[in-house]
């Protein structure tokens, strides 16, 4: 083994140090006379090489402290644990910059969401820190005091923990801080009322209240519970009439504010065929009928083609000067638009609209959502008798276990079955007293 140098570390002259070393190396004549003394100011450089090979060098102010680093290095390049400290160094802004295009989601709307994480909590409080300096401590204090809600909190750790995740493992940092943060606020407990999907009564106002050109549109809504970028999605090819079959193939979704063709619905159970009902079917045709969709079976590489959808608005094919620019309208409907310009005051004007505001966060919303539907119709199929295993193949759910649980619901008049099973007037059984 080479034998250690003996002047390492070693003690760099200064400008404004007095010694007599360093007014040797840095002559008064040329830069000034220093205050005379003994010992001197100058810094101590501790020298090493890196796990391959690499001279690298690092100041301190005190002996001591380069003594101690340079034991510190060594052992760590003898155990493989060796950590550059400059790669830490770098800000996790630009670690994000690096990052990210590696790890960016194919869905849009898993990829905006993660955006939005990024730049409303995580960059404004740590783009500018070093990796290096990010302590947990001080990830749990703003955790528990600056970002509210527990969903949120959910998710900005998960993202958080994976961009950290990936610094250790690129040997930037030697643990991941964000490991041992906690979620501290706690998930909102909903009033059954707020869960509970409208009745059929209710579902029958709203019905009414709503435009007609759009009420085939609900109309498919309530008898499929198919979600709203498959139903606005839904395109003429993959739908049978005669069959009575729709097929859940591509779907719609708003990539920050554009709207774009997928492939991939929510899940793998997604790809379903849809058995429709009469209502259903009418409805479909319906729309057929006012606005002819072609039935030509194009790729997602083809673009959105919206020719193609069997539920589109009023204005398709008008042609429109947007920006100054003549435009022919494609007649997507739009989830926000339907919501804002066709849902909220329908539901208004029935008197149904209930606003529901998170104490918490203080965001706000509407009472009953469209996408009760979903919700109203399994629980409809349960009432009926239907397995659950088939209601989790209607709506295209992975485990049929969260059919339960996530959209059933109680439906109307099931306090007084269960008053009457339980005073035996439900089949014929009595309770009786046990000691």
């Amino acid at each position: 083994m080479p034998r250690r140098a003996a002047n390492n570390p070693r003690q760099l002259r200064s400008k404004s140090c007095g010694c007599t070393l360093c007014l040797a190396h840095y002559p008064p004549a040329d830069y000034g006379d220093r205050k005379p003394r003994r010992d001197c100011l100058g810094s101590w450089q501790a020298r090493y090489r890196d796990a391959d090979g690499k001279q690298k060098a690092r100041n301190f102010p005190k002996s001591r402290d380069a003594h101690a680093f340079l034991d510190r290095v060594r052992e760590s390049v003898r155990s493989g644990t060796y950590l550059d400290p400059k790669r830490g160094e770098a800000t996790l802004a630009a670690w994000w910059q690096e990052w990210w295009p590696g790890h960016m989601p194919a869905r849009p709307t898993t990829r905006n969401r993660k955006l939005s994480l990024w730049t409303a909590h995580i960059e404004p409080k740590w783009g500018r820190r070093k990796l290096s300096s990010i302590r947990t401590a001080e990830v749990q204090a703003w955790m528990r005091t600056e970002v509210k809600g527990h969903a949120t909190q959910v998710k900005v750790r998960e993202l958080f923990r994976a961009l950290m995740r990936a610094a250790m493992v690129d040997e930037r940092i030697a643990r991941n801080p964000i490991d041992s943060v906690t979620i501290t606020a706690a998930a909102r407990a909903k009033h059954p009322e707020e869960l509970r999907p409208p009745t059929e009564e209710q579902y029958a106002l709203i019905r009414a209240a709503i435009p007609t050109w759009y009420q085939p549109l609900v109309d498919f809504a309530h008898e499929t519970g198919m979600r709203w970028g498959e139903i606005v999605g839904l395109r003429a090819c993959y739908l049978d009439l005669e069959a009575a079959t729709a097929e859940v193939r591509h779907i719609l979704v708003d990539d920050r504010g554009t709207i774009v063709r997928q492939r991939m619905p929510k899940t793998i159970a997604g790809y379903r065929t849809v058995p429709l009902t009469t209502l259903a079917v009418d409805a479909a045709r319906l729309m057929l009928e006012r606005l002819p969709a072609s039935d030509a079976v194009t790729s997602l590489e083809d673009g959105l083609c919206p020719e193609e959808l069997v539920f589109r608005g009023p204005l398709a094919g008008e042609a429109r000067l947007v920006q100054g620019k003549k435009t022919v309208l494609d007649g997507v409907i739009r989830g926000n638009n339907f919501r804002r310009r066709i849902w909220l005051p329908a539901i208004k004007e029935v008197g149904l609209a209930r606003l529901i505001k998170d104490p918490e966060t203080g965001r706000e919303e509407y009472w009953p959502r469209l996408h009760d539907y979903r919700h109203a119709l399994a629980s409809r199929l349960h009432a009926q008798g239907v397995s659950e295993k088939d209601v989790q193949l209607m709506l295209g759910q992975e485990r049929g276990g969260r059919v339960t649980w996530l959209y059933t619901h109680s439906t109307e008049g099931a306090a007084d079955r269960v008053r009457a099973a339980l005073e035996g007037r439900g089949d014929n059984r009595h309770l009786r007293v046990v000691s």
